[in-house]
């Protein structure tokens, strides 16, 4: 007969442990929280770790980067945020007409990313926090493909910052308020024409190209 003080006690955690899905909401949850209140300049990965509970490095495990994470808090496909990067690449010759596609292709293109594109936007014109979400979605997008041929002075920002502007005006008077002239002109049109708006705004000053 064994005895009962043969017997060690269990020591393993009851219930089920986080798995991976709990740990990517945590994150998720956390990220919501972060960009809404800070927006997503001032907010970090170390930061949305710390109140997930997890290590920074597990952030970037589920999400590459920043702005893969934001883009799954605004349910944004990654595959639209790479089309906006890649506008940036090649000759600084025709870079406003590219980036003036890339975003008006995302808004109008792909119904996976517009629909939330298009929700954020609509909450922008009703809620102050919804509005700088999109400044700052728009924005941050802008400013680092600037500074990756100019300075981060406040030239540049303010630059992005009517670049921005631009953007959201031609979308709202195209998807929201529908300015006819704008609304129906077609979208190969507008790009060219904002592109050349945009690239005496994207491109600084006695820039060449690359």
């Amino acid at each position: 007969m064994t005895s009962g003080r043969d017997v060690a006690p269990s020591r393993g955690r009851r219930g089920r442990r986080p798995g991976r899905s709990d740990t990517r909401q945590a994150i998720l949850d956390a990220a919501r929280a972060r960009f809404a209140a800070n927006g997503f300049t001032a907010t970090t990965i170390r930061g949305i770790a710390a109140d997930a509970g997890v290590d920074a490095a597990l952030v970037m495990q589920f999400f590459k980067s920043k702005d893969e994470l934001f883009g799954a808090v605004m349910s944004v496909p990654p595959a639209a945020l790479v089309r906006m990067t890649d506008a940036w690449h090649g000759p600084q010759e025709g870079l406003g007409e590219r980036v003036a596609r890339a975003f008006l292709d995302v808004w109008e293109e792909d119904p996976q990313a517009s629909e939330p594109l298009l929700a954020m936007l609509r909450g922008a014109i009703a809620q102050e926090q919804a509005a700088a979400q999109l400044r700052d979605f728009i924005e941050a997008r802008l400013l680092k493909g600037v500074t990756a041929h100019s300075r981060n002075d406040y030239a540049t920002r303010l630059r992005v910052g009517v670049a921005a502007a631009m953007l959201v005006g031609i979308i709202v008077a195209r998807r929201i308020v529908g300015v006819p002239t704008i609304a129906n002109e077609s979208l190969d049109s507008i790009a060219a024409t904002a592109g050349h708006a945009l690239q005496a705004l994207l491109v600084p000053p006695g820039g060449g190209t690359r």
